[in-house]
């Protein structure tokens, strides 16, 4: 990354010193710091002092206290928020704090701010050095965070995510003028034409020196271009204003177009509203568009003499004259301009016409008129001005003068001419300059499009820049405010919704419980306020409509809008002012003053001067003015002065300025909305435009109206403060210290118990998934806690290290005191010492003494050596190396050697090839000066070529000016045509006008004959289809009885099944595990089938493309056939040269070969030789390389000369044949015209014939007057007949509404069963339209013609619209009285109204005579055009009826192809019912096996729990009997309660028994499941190999589990062991259980009585099940009986087929079926259903099947041999189903045998009960305990059976849906060419379905063998069981000493271990269930089968029923 440079980085980045300064932050913290509003600054810092409940007490900083209230207060955020780069970060989001940060930053230089999704421009107003390259590549590529604010910054993260995202992005620049918007726009495109740049990589490969910051970028062409439209677009649309010197008077929204890699491939620019009354005014120190003041100043000589150039104080539109913008000089920029237009290729033709329009409007304001003495007439005394701008535009001065002063009017049928006063002319000149130069900037636009789109890459995304006016405010606000402030409400809400849908976008990916807030709807009433079109009108809705209506005024339009909109919330009244009323926007109250709204609306023009522009001289000219028809002119103005009816806009009339402007911004913001946009708010700092000054109340306003501040209110809405965890725990841990353990944790788990510990409310934040997010002004808060603890801490440390100094200082101190001590002894001795001779004698003799230097000695000899040591192994180490170097020296001198030798050997032999080489270099230099001479021969041919081309465009233009001259002849023609007509029209009107009235009685007449005919007939054929009906009826009665036979010999056949089921239950566990399987491949397929679909869609789309482009490549391969066959030809001469070449080459080669043999031979020559022939070599081998280089380039230039001929030709040829396309469409245009030319003057002599004819006529027309006044009393006579006539006809019809509201009625009781239907009916509806798309290409003929033919009747109808003007009004009388008809039962006053109704047609027949005489002049004309019109209309007609005979021989086959579908469908119907018949039964089988299934786990539990029982009894016993002799208790209750358990040993014995004989017979089932597996896995091996795959993991799923319950189980055995231990403590409680005996009794009686509640509820649940069963099944019979009743429909559909040629009775007699089907079939619900919704929907389907019967023909063979497939598919499939139906019965069999061994059991078990009541006592307690374990138990059963029945509705739901499905492919079968293939598509799928069914039946086997495993389990531990009652049997009889007789179990008592095994659900389970079951029973923990007390045989009494 390229760092900024120093000087660059402090406009860039923040120096973070100050905020990390801890005496700022106590200094916050301490003053409590606030802010306070203040008039100068905005707001103005303060401390707080007091509070005093409402108010407080501040003080400022310059000490004054003042009271504020507390309302004003701001809070102040702490120092560390201080310059912060996101606004949206600061704690205290508040307009005080949003002010001084941008302040901070202003005057740091740091103009770029975020405030959330924002980025905050203010504008610097001096040149800062940021936009530099090297700034430019900092930013390439960087994320948001990783650099600071920059327009870059927002630009390179658009241009990414559009790149990653491939979304369309915008950039929305908005602001005051001044603010920067126009300059940051620039930085935008600067920017990305870096970065997008097509032509970087030349760029990177040549670097040139950087010169100036922005001339070092380097750009591709379309890059430059780019860049230059906006010097032109600045030029015409920019100007000098009181806040800025290059003001855009325009806003723009630049779209960037890129293609896939990133690269800009094309640009598009759209405006809005340009300021075009600048041009005419301007304040004192403003300026015009900066166009004239360059062309004024800038031309030259010859250019100003062309154009009629003057100085700058010549004319009057300029008012201030020449106004200097300083530091701009504009004749510098007029150059700069003039190159521009150049570089985006602007002609000079095209740049003097833009010149001459800017000079005209100029000129127009020197046009000066005066008022005549004696009238108001304008008049022009001088003409020069006139003179000059009409020779600049190409028109004659006395016309212009003419249209100006005295222009042409139509008033009614004539064209006067009006005398114009003086205002109205200078309006007239003004309105012309406008519109002139709005006209030439529209030009410029498109102009520049046209060359920024001219790539021929396609793009793929684009970027746009919006730069519009932001929000303005002013004094006086007029219509131009209204839409700039109006663009920004909508931009707001955008802003709104966008910011919003962000940020609660990153609550949902953060995890956080958030609502969704749509704060776009804030601004909506406002928005619909300005645009809503009615109910009620906006007010440009309002506008408009005051623009067409007659003598409207601006002070009617306000009136009309405060009539309106007086109580809306967004709308107020001006007080004072009857023209000014208040808008309330988001930034503000505005009041705009509504004059001249009107008129700047309209626009109006002089439409004379328009029509002389259009034809001007100038091509120029013409194409600026060519849409003229479409402005206001004056003949509009003068009928909305002078009308008294208001006008209506006609089609193709011109469009009101509100209206323009709303639609382009509706486009615009569709743009935005599918684009991601990112805003930039740009901010004037100061109106001064000094550098360094910020006026704070403009910022504020400006923040407001920016919606800077409206987004920091939607912020507070949310969590605006965010921090992530690590960040979080690391800053505020410390409040927290206690509440986070040592070692690692997670950061969300610190940060919850960092949060929880604080005692935050939950309110104030959220925690997400990697952050924290919190509320305004809690971290904050968390900061002041923080400063607080940190003052805490440090204090404490202070004290700390206080003391450790003074510690420390203290033992120095003590230790300087013992030091001293120890000195001054030492001084005290050496005094003592010092005169002591001894002392003295001593101190002398010490230092002579050797001993003392023997240690030093040796010291110095040990350094010594060990230095001698070192030495000796350097040496050592360095002669190592030196030897090892020279072995290496040695070794590469050798290799020198050998080198050197064959080096010169080399050169001999390059020496000698150098010779060779140049010879032939010489050849090969002859070759390419020929090559070269073709080249120039191409070059002579391509020259030729352009000079045809040029020949070609020069005849264009001759035939473009012949044409043009042929246009005015033509005109001239028409207006001479168009006087002669209108003499005609008056002569003929009154005569048309009676005529067209007898005409219209009469038609209406036989309209009504038609009518009453059309009734009747429609009576007797609705009265056949009556009978019809019948008929079927009765065929379905009879089908209905005979399947009712057929359903009992079924059930018969079900009962013979039920005997051979112990066989089928092993095929049922297979088919189970296979259903399971298949439902989950069913699935698998569904989806592929899905995603095949779309593909095939995608596939479709792709193919409709591809032969378009086949088409286009067609044509291309003809063009380039042409090309081809002169490439060949050059081609095969390049081939010879190139042959010549090599062969040469080849010569070359074995002459070196040659030579090569000779050098060898000659090697044995001296050594001078050998290192000559070494240096030739070399020479060769150079030379050698430089020719293979040559020839290199010489290819190279060859194909690239190739390349750029063959491109050239192309263009060349492309070129010609445009010529010759547009050649051929101007002879056309050609012919036509002179056709033309032939018609009017053959028209014209016609018209002088019927002169003469008319002049008779005029005297016939007299008599015929009076012949038609008396018909017409005859036609009121025939009318009022004709309305007795319709009065009894409306009583006929009131009683068939009657019948028809009763039909209704009943429709809509069958409405509930329609929606069931209709989602299959819309399935249907797709396949429909996918199916008749293909169709289109036939049908499209017939739409064509009846598309021409209603077109030809729209013209015919817009022709004759005078004439038929008296037809609608009695239309309408038609109307009326039909609703007079229908209020004939309610009033009696419908007399009178159809008398009132008389009046308004003849009020209404005179309005029409007098539109009549206005339409007239056109009759002519549209007389010949209907003539050829009804020609035309003759041929469709007779077109369509071929078509029709074509639908009616389509009807006869499509009769038959029904017939066979029908009996199709019956075959399908027979399988349908037979498989559903088959799953049923497999359900019923599946709830069966479970309720087997758990009624023998429960009989192992009940075991269990009996030997339990039994172990603790004997215990008890052995305690008892031992202590006998202690208790005083009788021997005669122990004896007792000894016989007592000893018969519940025995029975526990026999139960015993059962139970292994039940083990026996699961054991036998399990070898039949064996062999039956064995079988299935041979016969689906091959499936089950491609499916092993995915079923590893769930093997591997079970494995675990299976493992998991052999651990519980080694668990349970251990429990069994400790359960022994606890037998002993269980003896001991034997004494308190008598205790309670007496207590259980009582509770015994209780739980008898909740046993038979339960048997009751349990009664009840099967009851329900059975229901379910019989509403299946009926659910079933209803879908047959409908499917057969769609077989009625069909037949119903063959007779509507039949009535194509009357459609409209065809519709209706299809509604009176349906109304009678409803009548007869109102028992059948569901056929009902169907009968009414495809009653609704086969009208719709009528026309469809009109257009596919044509290609129903071709399909019916091919539609035979599909369904011959399928029924040979449902052949199979019968084959299959019977297989299944047998197993079913087996199935039925099995459980009909259970039921008997149900009732069995049931009177087995009322007999124990019976016995139970004489046993012991001591059993109550166990029966308690399992009481509670059967409620458990019940509750689960319960909640299993909710959820079976649950998934029975399921089942049932889906198998109406596959039933109505099946209904829809018969359906679809018959009337579409593919649905045969589609019923093929559904055979395959179920026969997947019957394989998957199999698979699923394994895996539920699978289950089965586990469940096995389980049992055998199961067994060992009865083993161990048994084992352990044998023990305690023997410990009894060892206890007890032979003493008591232990009474034998009654034969009866045996069945009752058996009860439980019948304990299960009844009712049908789905598939679903049962693989769910299955799962269950394998993953049902070990302790359910754990031991538990036995229950008594009468508690067993109810398990049947469960």
């Amino acid at each position: 990354m390229a760092d900024p440079a120093p000087d660059d980085s402090k406009f860039l980045f923040l120096d973070n010193d100050f905020r990390n300064s801890g005496v700022a932050q106590a200094d916050w913290s301490a003053k409590k710091m606030v802010w306070i509003p203040s008039e100068k600054e905005g707001f103005e810092t303060a401390s707080m002092k007091e509070d005093k409940g409402d108010e407080v007490v501040v003080q400022l900083s310059n000490g004054q206290k003042v009271t504020v209230n507390k309302d004003d207060i701001q809070k102040m955020n702490p120092p560390k928020f201080s310059k912060t780069e996101d606004m949206a970060a600061l704690t205290f989001l508040n307009e005080a704090s949003v002010l001084q940060n941008l302040r901070e930053r202003y005057f740091s230089s740091l103009i770029y701010t975020y405030s959330g999704l924002f980025c905050v421009v203010v504008n610097p107003y001096k040149m800062l050095p940021i936009y530099s390259e090297k700034i430019i590549e900092m930013y390439k590529g960087k994320k948001r965070h990783e650099v600071p604010p920059h327009i870059y910054s927002i630009t390179d993260n658009a241009y990414r995510n559009m790149m990653q995202d491939r979304e369309d992005q915008s950039i929305l620049c908005t602001g005051e003028s001044g603010a920067g918007k126009t300059e940051n726009t620039k930085k935008v495109i600067q920017y990305l034409a870096v970065v997008a740049s097509s032509h970087k990589g030349k760029k990177e490969a040549n670097p040139q020196p950087q010169q100036q910051q922005a001339g070092s970028l380097a750009y591709g062409e379309l890059e430059k271009q780019l860049l230059q439209a906006n010097p032109i677009l600045e030029a015409f649309g920019n100007a000098k204003t009181i806040k800025n010197d290059n003001s855009s008077r325009f806003g723009k929204f630049i779209k960037l177009n890129f293609d896939v890699t990133g690269y800009i491939v094309g640009a598009n620019i759209e405006t809005y509203l340009l300021e075009k009354s600048r041009c005419i005014r301007q304040g004192n120190t403003e300026r015009a568009f900066h166009i004239f003041y360059y062309l004024v100043a800038g031309a030259k000589d010859k250019l100003k003499e062309e154009l009629l150039l003057e100085d700058f104080s010549a004319y009057r539109f300029l008012v201030a004259g020449h106004v200097e913008i300083p530091g701009q000089e504009d004749d510098e920029m007029f150059l700069e301009t003039l190159e521009a237009m150049e570089i985006m290729g602007f002609t000079e033709e095209e740049r003097i016409g833009m010149m001459k329009v800017v000079s005209t409007v100029l000129q127009l304001g020197n046009v000066k008129f005066e008022k005549e003495r004696s009238s108001e007439q304008a008049t022009m005394p001088d003409d020069t001005a006139a003179q000059k701008l009409c020779h600049l535009q190409g028109i004659n001065i006395t016309d212009f003068t003419r249209a100006i002063l005295n222009p042409r009017i139509k008033v009614g049928r004539e064209v006067v001419q009006k005398a114009q006063t003086k205002q109205q002319a200078d309006f007239a000149v003004e309105a012309l300059a406008k519109a002139m130069y709005e006209r030439l900037f529209r030009w410029i636009l498109a102009r520049v499009n046209k060359t920024l789109n001219k790539s021929k890459r396609q793009s793929s995304t684009f970027l746009g820049i919006l730069d519009i006016a932001g929000f303005e405010i002013f004094e006086d606000n007029s219509f131009e405010q209204l839409c700039i402030n109006y663009t920004n409400e909508r931009l707001q809400q955008l802003f709104n919704h966008t910011m919003f849908v962000l940020e609660q976008e990153e609550y949902k990916r953060e995890g956080i419980e958030w609502n969704f807030i749509d704060f776009g709807l804030d601004l909506q009433p406002c928005i619909e306020l300005i645009e809503r079109a009615n109910n009620p009108p906006g007010i440009l809705a309002l506008l408009d409509e005051e623009c067409w209506f007659p003598k409207a005024t601006d002070v009617s339009f306000v009136e009309k809008l405060l009539n309106t909109h007086t109580s809306h919330v967004k709308f107020s009244k001006a007080k004072q002012h009857k023209l000014i009323f208040t808008v309330m926007h988001y930034a503000g109250n505005v009041e705009y003053n509504a004059a001249s709204w009107l008129t700047k609306n309209m626009d109006p023009l002089n439409d004379n001067v328009t029509a002389l522009l259009k034809v001007s001289s100038s091509n120029f000219i013409q194409d600026l003015w060519k849409d003229v028809d479409r402005v206001v002119g004056l003949e509009t103005m003068t009928k909305m002065s002078e009308s008294s009816a208001p006008t209506k806009s006609k089609k193709g009339m011109f469009r009101t300025v509100g209206q323009l402007y709303k639609e382009s911004l509706g486009k615009l913001m569709t743009t935005l909305h599918n684009t991601q946009p990112n805003f930039v708010r740009c901010i004037i700092p100061n109106h001064e435009k000094r550098a360094g000054k910020m006026d704070s109340n403009l910022v504020l306003e400006q923040l407001r109206c920016n919606g800077v501040l409206e987004g920091i209110r939607i912020c507070r809405q949310g969590f605006p403060n965010r921090i992530v965890f690590q960040e979080f725990r690391q800053r505020y841990e410390i409040l927290a210290a206690s509440a986070i353990p040592k070692g690692f944790m997670d950061g969300k788990q610190a940060c919850c118990l960092m949060v929880k510990h604080l005692d935050l409310d939950p309110n104030l934040f959220r925690i997400g998934q990697s952050k924290m997010f919190f509320r305004t002004g809690v971290l904050a808060q968390l900061e002041e806690e923080r400063d607080l603890k940190l003052t805490v801490v440090t204090i404490a440390f202070q004290a700390q290290a206080r003391g450790f100094l003074a510690r420390k200082a203290f033992n120095k101190r003590q230790q300087q005191l013992t030091a001293m001590k120890v000195i001054q002894r030492n001084c005290a001795c050496y005094l003592k010492l010092k005169n002591w001779q001894w002392w003295r004698l001593f101190t002398k003799v010490k230092p002579l003494l050797q001993v003392t230097r023997q240690e030093e000695e040796m010291g110095q000899k040990d350094e010594e050596l060990k230095s001698a040591k070192e030495v000796a192994l350097k040496s050592e180490a360095e002669l190592k190396d030196i030897s090892q170097k020279h072995t290496q020296l040695m070794e590469e001198r050798t290799l020198l050697e050998t080198k050197l030798q064959a080096e010169t050997e080399l050169y001999a032999e390059a020496e000698e090839m150098k010779v060779r080489l140049e010879t032939k270099k010489q050849e090969l230099e002859e070759v390419l000066h020929e090559m070269e001479a073709r080249l120039e021969e191409e070059e002579d041919r391509s020259h030729a070529l352009t000079q045809e081309r040029k020949e070609t465009e020069q005849q264009l233009q001759l035939m473009e000016a012949h044409i043009a001259e042929q246009e005015d002849s033509c005109q001239k023609l028409q207006l001479e045509k168009a006087s002669v007509e209108g003499k005609v029209k008056k002569l003929e009107e009154d005569v048309l006008v009676m005529e067209d009235q007898n005409n219209k009685l009469q038609k209406e007449r036989k309209l009504l004959e038609e009518r009453m005919s059309d009734m009747n007939s429609n009576l007797t054929e609705e009265e056949e289809k009556s009978k019809n009906l019948t008929k079927l009826k009765t065929k379905h009665e009879s089908m209905i009885s005979d399947l009712e036979v057929r359903m009992k010999k079924e059930e018969k056949g079900r009962q013979d099944v039920e005997k051979a089921k112990r066989k089928v239950e092993a095929e049922l566990a297979d088919l189970q595990e296979q259903n399971a399987d298949l439902q989950n491949q069913l699935a698998e397929l569904r989806a592929q089938l899905a995603a095949k679909e779309e593909e095939l869609e995608a596939t479709q789309a792709r193919l409709e493309e591809e032969y378009n482009q086949r088409g286009a490549a067609v044509k291309r391969v003809r063009e380039l056939e042409a090309l081809l066959s002169e490439l060949q030809e050059d081609l095969e001469a390049e081939r010879g040269a190139r042959g010549k070449v090599e062969a040469a080459r080849r010569d070359l080669g074995e002459e070196l070969n040659a030579l090569r043999t000779e050098l060898e031979d000659s090697l044995d020559t001296t050594a001078a030789q050998q290192e000559l022939r070494a240096k030739r070599e070399q020479e060769v081998a150079l030379l050698k390389k430089a020719t293979e280089d040559e020839g290199r380039a010489h290819e190279a230039q060859v194909q690239d000369l190739r390349q750029k001929h063959s491109q050239a030709v192309e263009e060349l040829n492309e070129q010609l044949e445009q010529a010759k396309r547009v050649r051929a469409g101007l002879e056309k245009a050609k012919q036509a015209l002179e056709k033309e030319q032939a018609d009017l003057s053959a028209d014209l002599r016609s018209l002088g014939s019927s002169k003469q004819d008319v002049e008779h006529k005029k005297k016939k027309v007299e008599a015929q007057l009076n012949d038609l006044n008396g018909r017409f009393s005859e036609s009121e006579r025939q009318r009022t007949e004709l309305g007795e006539r319709v009065s009894k006809m409306t009583m006929e019809l009131d009683g068939v509404t009657g019948l028809l509201n009763d039909v209704e009625g009943k429709n809509i009781k069958l409405s509930k069963d329609v929606s069931s239907l209709s989602s299959q009916l819309q399935d249907a509806q797709e396949l429909l339209s996918e199916e008749t798309r293909q169709k289109l290409n036939v049908s499209g003929r017939l739409r064509q013609m009846e598309e021409d033919r209603n077109s030809l009747m729209e013209q015919l109808e817009e022709e004759t619209e005078g004439k038929r003007a008296v037809e609608r009004q009695l239309s309408s009388l038609s109307m009326q009285l039909s609703d007079y008809k229908k209020k004939l039962e309610e009033a009696s006053g419908a007399v009178e109204m159809l008398e009132e109704g008389k009046k308004r047609l003849q009020r209404d027949l005179e309005a029409a005579n007098s539109e009549y005489e206005e339409k007239a002049a056109a009759y002519d004309k549209l007389e010949k055009s209907r003539s050829r019109m009804q020609q035309e209309l003759e041929d469709v007609l007779m077109d369509l009826d071929g078509q029709r005979q074509l639908v009616s021989n389509l009807e006869k086959r499509q009769k038959k192809f029904d017939q066979m579908l029908a009996e199709e469908r019956a075959v399908s119907c027979k399988f349908a019912d037979e498989r559903d018949r088959a799953e049923a039964e497999v359900r019923e089988k599946e709830t069966r096996l479970l309720s087997l299934a758990r009624a023998l786990e429960d009989s192992q539990d009940a075991l269990e729990e009996a030997e339990k029982t039994t172990k603790g009894l004997k215990g008890e016993m052995e305690d008892l009997i031992s202590s006998k002799d202690d208790v005083g208790k009788s021997v005669h209750d122990l004896e007792k309660a000894k016989r007592g358990l000893e018969a519940m040993a025995d029975e526990m014995r026999m139960q015993m028994d059962e139970l292994e004989d039940e083990l026996q017979v699961a054991e036998d089932a399990k070898l039949r499941l064996e062999v039956n597996i064995q079988a299935l896995r041979v016969q689906h091996e091959r499936e089950l190999h491609g499916r092993d795959e995915l079923g590893e993991e769930k093997r591997k799923q079970l494995v675990k589990q299976v493992r998991e319950l052999e651990s519980e189980l080694e668990e349970e055995r251990k429990q069994r062991g400790q359960a022994s231990g606890s037998k002993k403590k269980l003896e001991g409680e034997l004494k308190d259980m008598e205790d309670q005996l007496e207590a259980s009794s009582r509770a015994r009686d209780e739980a008898v009585k909740q046993l038979r509640k339960i048997q009751g509820q349990v009664k009840d649940l099967q009851r329900d099940l059975e229901d379910s069963r019989v509403a299946q099944k009926e659910v079933l019979s209803s879908a047959r009986e409908s499917e057969r009743r769609t077989k009625a429909m069909e037949a119903d559909i063959a007779h509507l087929h039949e009535m194509l040629a009357a459609a409209e009775r065809a519709r209706k007699q299809a509604e009176t079926e349906r109304d009678e089907l409803a009548d007869e079939l109102s028992s059948n619900s569901s056929g009902k259903s169907m009968l009414s919704d495809e009653n609704r929907r086969m009208d719709a389907k009528i026309s469809q099947m009109e257009e596919e019967l044509e290609e129903e023909q071709a399909n019916v063979e091919s539609l035979n041999d599909r369904l011959r497939k399928s029924q040979q598919l449902v052949d199979q499939l019968g084959a299959e189903l019977a297989v299944e139906r047998s197993t079913s019965q087996s199935k039925e069999a099995s459980r009909q045998q259970l039921e008997r061994q149900t009732r069995e059991l049931k009177a087995k078990l009322q007999e124990v009960e019976g016995q139970g009541r004489s046993k012991l006592k001591s059993s109550i307690t166990a029966l308690e305990f399992k009481l509670r374990e059967v409620e458990e138990q019940l509750e689960i059963e319960s909640r299993e059976r909710q959820s079976n029945a649950k998934n029975v509705r399921q089942k049932e739901k889906k198998l109406k849906d596959l039933t109505i499905q099946m209904e829809d492919e018969s359906k679809q079968a018959q009337q579409y060419k593919d649905q045969a293939e589609k019923g093929n598509v559904r055979v395959k799928q179920l026969k997947h379905q019957l394989e998957e069914a199999e698979e699923e039946a394994q895996r539920v086997a699978a289950a089965r063998r586990k469940l096995q495993r389980e049992l055998e389990e199961a067994s060992e531990a009865n083993d161990t069981m048994n084992r352990d009652m044998a023990s305690l049997r023997s410990k009894l009889r060892r206890g007890s000493g032979g003493e008591a007789v232990f009474s034998s179990p009654s034969p009866r008592s045996s069945s009752g271990g058996g009860g439980m095994r019948s304990l299960g659900l009844g009712g049908g389970l789905s598939r679903r269930s049962i693989k769910e079951n299955s799962l269950d029973l394998q993953e049902e923990e070990p302790p359910s089968r754990s031991p538990s007390p036995p229950l008594d045989p009468r508690e067993e009494s109810y398990s049947p029923d469960e």
